[in-house]
Parts: structure tokens; sequence; C-alpha cells
């Protein structure tokens, strides 16, 4: 057999794919919905990719409300550091949208390009990430996290005890992780 060469698809996925096959039992209303999902998830990886050169090249957007706008703008004004990875394992890591620490000032924004409710959670890990990685107490820095969504931003000032305790559970969820990884549990 002599295949035909796709070699244009390689490292892709349909969304009609064979691995995501649940669309088989989709009418034809929930098949558009998931579509548009899958649509607007791809926007805002673009987004994200344009905020991560604006910032890179401190270009300014229009100064307005717009969340895009907003979120580069002060992202660039904070001198931060765009998509920075954060790493305490193979099995806990994650990138923060923008970061910066300075005078033992911790700051991490995130860009939320949807419409579905937002949680503080992602950031407080990201938080607790950066502490671990750096070999920094919490109760020894100041903290600002802020989640861009909808043409406006949320602010949490985390307790240093909230995010020793992210990392307490960062600390032991590895530690059982690595424990299945070798057999140790079941």
């Amino acid at each position: 057999m002599i295949w035909n060469a796709h070699s244009n698809l390689e490292g892709q996925h349909a969304f009609l794919g064979a691995s995501s096959y649940h669309w088989l039992n989709y009418d034809d209303a929930k098949l558009s919905i998931a579509y548009k999902n899958h649509l607007a998830k791809q926007r805002g990886t673009e987004l994200h990719e344009f905020a991560k050169r604006c910032i890179e090249l401190g270009i300014k957007l229009p100064n307005t409300k717009q969340t895009l706008n907003q979120y580069v703008n002060d992202a660039i004004g904070f001198r931060m550091k765009p998509e920075q990875p954060l790493y305490y394992s193979d099995n806990c890591f994650g990138t923060a949208d923008s970061i910066c620490f300075r005078k033992n000032f911790l700051r991490i924004h995130d860009l939320k390009t949807g419409i579905s409710p937002v949680s503080m959670h992602q950031l407080e890990i990201y938080d607790a990430l950066f502490c671990l990685e750096y070999h920094i107490k919490p109760n020894t820095i100041k903290h600002e996290l802020r989640i861009y969504q909808n043409d406006d931003f949320l602010v949490e000032i985390p307790e240093p005890d909230l995010i020793q305790d992210v990392i307490d559970k960062i600390i032991s969820s590895d530690k059982v992780i690595n424990q299945i990884k070798q057999g140790e549990i079941e």
C-alpha cells in the first residue's frame, strides 16, 4: 500500500476526529455549541499570543476599558514578564500569563478571554509555585493577583497562610503522585 502523505496534518487534531469521538452522539444544536466553544478556545490562544508579543515589544494598546487593552497596558506598566513557566515538579507546573517580582512584591496577572466564571485558585497556585521554585516563604513578601475579564479586573491580596496552604497541598499531592508512579500506592 502506498499511503497518501499528509505532512501538513502532523501534530494536529480534527474537531471531528476519532480521538474526540463524543461528537458522534451530538445533535446539531450540541455540535454547534461544541464547535463554537472550540473556536472560542482557539481565539483565546491567539489573543494570549498577541498580548505576549505586545508586552515583550512594549507596545501599549489604546487606553480603553477593553479587557485585552487593560491587561497588556498594565503588564507593560508594571514591567511584567509574559507567559512565564513556573515549575515545582513534573507533576506540578504551569505558565503565568504575566508575572513580576520586585522589592519583595509578587504580582501575577491572568487574562481570561471567555465569559465563564473565574476563580483565583489558578493564580494562588502560580503564587505557590513561584514561592516553591524560588525558595521564598510567602509570609516574607507581598502578593497581588489579578484576573482580567469582561472589561474589568478582579484583585486578590492573598493572605500568606492561604499561599502556604497551597504550597503544602502541592508538596503532599506531589508525593502521592510519585508514590503511585513508583507502585507504592494503588
